[in-house]
């Protein structure tokens, strides 16, 4: 035990004089100096020097360009040609023109063609326009989400104007009370100038039918007209109410006498006018 103790007493007094930082300094750079004169003579510091100066990045500076605003936005291709070089170039580019805040009655045509016989109103039938407090809005009642009207057969009521057995409201006439008396919101609205809602409110409320200004085209093929079509937007741009409004005050006629009995599909006269004047009252 005292043999084994006495040596490492021993081997740890020789570590300090072995690893000395003086020595182990000096044998690193006598070893240093002696793989750069190996690398020297074989060439391979200089080659490395080449390489590196090769792959550097070279830092050039390149010229500004000042461009022109119309330059700077163009995204066209430059132009190759000697010839055109110099032109501007061609758009192609549509250009919008901003719609007229009023357009005037010359920029809106309508074109109902003749019927069999002539289409005359007097003041009796200006009467009979009907009216409304608060407007309707469009493409809503009757209509789903995606803005398709709901048909159904079981639940669905026809519209005298449209024919279309479709969900919604509908008109009750207190004259005639039959199935011709009924009138969807839109048609109502667009043809007539009425709405619904207070056409249901007032118990007094009379059909376009029984007024004798039904414009639907199967009436108007009665009365020996031609259908007017889908004319709402274009007389609304002039200025009118509804279709009635717009067909009525275009065609007014003083003389009561050229006035047809065919202007009413039933083949009545024009005296039920006035005695349908008497008991409607629109704005109620």
């Amino acid at each position: 035990m005292v043999k084994a103790v006495s040596k490492r007493r021993a081997s740890k007094e020789e570590v300090p004089n072995e690893g000395a930082p003086g020595d182990y300094e000096k044998q690193r750079a006598e070893r240093i100096k002696e793989n750069k004169e190996r690398l020297h003579k074989l060439g391979i510091l200089e080659l490395t020097k080449k390489i590196k100066t090769a792959n550097a990045p070279s830092k050039k500076l390149t010229p500004r360009i000042t461009r022109s605003p119309a330059a700077a936005l163009s995204t066209d291709p430059p132009r190759r040609s000697f010839r055109l070089k110099d032109k501007p170039p061609v758009s192609y580019k549509e250009q919008r023109i901003p719609k007229a805040d009023k357009i005037s009655s010359e920029d809106v045509e309508i074109d109902i063609p003749e019927g069999e016989n002539p289409e005359v109103y007097t003041e009796e039938h200006e009467k009979l326009l009907g009216d409304y407090k608060n407007a309707w809005i469009l493409y809503v009642d009757g209509y789903d989400e995606d803005g398709q009207r709901i048909y159904d057969p079981d639940n669905g009521k026809s519209c005298h104007q449209c024919r279309q057995k479709t969900l919604g409201q509908r008109t009750e006439c207190s004259n005639c009370k039959i199935v011709h008396g009924q009138f969807c919101g839109d048609c109502l609205y667009t043809r007539y100038g009425e709405n619904v809602i207070e056409a249901n409110e007032n118990a007094d409320w009379i059909c376009p039918v029984c007024r004798g200004i039904c414009n639907c085209s199967r009436c108007r093929r009665e009365k020996g007209h031609a259908p007017t079509g889908a004319i709402f937007k274009k007389v609304k741009r002039l200025g009118y109410k509804s279709v009635a409004h717009y067909l009525i005050k275009t065609r007014m006629h003083s003389d009561q006498e050229e006035v047809s009995s065919a202007d009413s599909p039933s083949g009545k006269s024009v005296e039920p006018f006035t005695e349908f004047t008497n008991t409607l009252n629109f704005t109620s």
